[in-house]
């Protein structure tokens, strides 16, 4: 071969080495685009399992992750927004449902979880909000419907609460925290015999738990009914401990009278004690009243007895 034949295999031996070695740049953009791509899959359903069946803050980090990879994503921010309650950040599980309700506006699962993480900050007006919002875009959905009754009830708006605990139970006549919820709400208005129909259908249902019974029977106990109030405790109560709350409830309930007024109940031996006269101070300050003030009955939060709600 003669050597200008040799140059030019050389060259081209050159030129094709140089339009086929990969350019480092273009390879690290290139090794950069397949992370963030690999990093924006979704989870695995696999992946998934594990985390729900994690402790409370692993399954919130994770759903942390799978949120910030899809932000406007109805399912996980849903998700995610229920993990973070799980941990005690409502603050942050209302930013973040509140930030998707801009993308799905009016939507009823999102307003629910919305009015609920608002309640639990005791922002009960917009708790109240969120939960009427989510009957009006969603009127079949029973749950909005008992959860805007508890929020009203917790207002002081009970006649409110029990308009809207009537729709719900039009829709779901048995759903046993809606029934349960209504009677109390009926006890807060004074009305007893009413409280205690819906308590009854209430303990009727199977789901029916200990709060329901406790429910019905410290309503039975309010209007005397102690008989069956403590049959109905012993389902779930010790004898001693039914004996000791109907007692205390007894006590709380029964007329409260004066010490003076006591004084005329005692035994007949110490009325026909000859009376002693007593003298006057001779002083020019007021009289001092000489009855003693009347007895106080217990306060129901230290007896144990107390009207609890069901989840809604």
């Amino acid at each position: 071969m003669s050597r200008a034949k040799t140059s030019l295999a050389a060259l081209a031996v050159v030129l094709s080495a140089c339009t086929t070695s990969p350019d480092p740049t273009d390879q690290a953009e290139q090794d950069y685009a397949r992370a963030v791509e690999a990093a924006l899959q979704p989870a695995t359903p696999e992946e998934v399992a594990a985390a729900n069946r994690a402790d409370p803050l692993t399954k919130a980090n994770f759903w942390a992750k799978e949120h910030s990879k899809d932000p406007d994503n109805l399912e996980k921010a849903l998700t995610f927004a229920n993990a973070l309650r799980g941990i005690g950040s409502d603050e942050r599980a209302i930013e973040v449902l509140s930030q998707v309700l801009v993308v799905h506006p009016g939507d009823p699962d999102l307003l629910i979880a919305l009015g609920k993480a608002l309640s639990a900050q005791n922002d009960l007006v917009a708790s109240a909000r969120a939960f009427e919002q989510a009957t009006r875009t969603a009127p079949e959905r029973a749950e909005a419907w008992a959860a805007l009754g508890t929020s009203l009830d917790k207002l002081d708006r009970h006649k409110d609460a029990q308009l809207a605990y009537t729709q719900a139970l039009v829709l779901v006549p048995t759903r046993t925290s809606t029934l349960t919820n209504y009677g109390l709400s009926l006890a807060l208005s004074g009305d007893l015999n009413g409280a205690e129909e819906k308590l009854r259908l209430a303990a009727a249902q199977p789901d029916a738990d200990l709060r329901v019974t406790e429910n019905l029977a410290l309503i039975l106990g309010l209007q005397g009914k102690y008989d069956e109030m403590a049959e109905i405790s012993s389902r779930h109560a010790p004898q001693g401990v039914v004996e000791q709350n109907t007692k205390l409830l007894q006590d709380m309930i029964q007329p409260v009278r004066s010490w003076d007024a006591l004084e005329t109940e005692l035994p007949a031996a110490k009325t026909a004690a000859p009376p002693v006269q007593k003298s006057k101070p001779k002083s020019s300050a007021p009289p001092v009243a000489t009855s003693k003030p009347e007895e106080t009955p217990p306060e129901a939060s230290s007896t144990g007895l107390r009207l609890r709600r069901s989840g809604d």
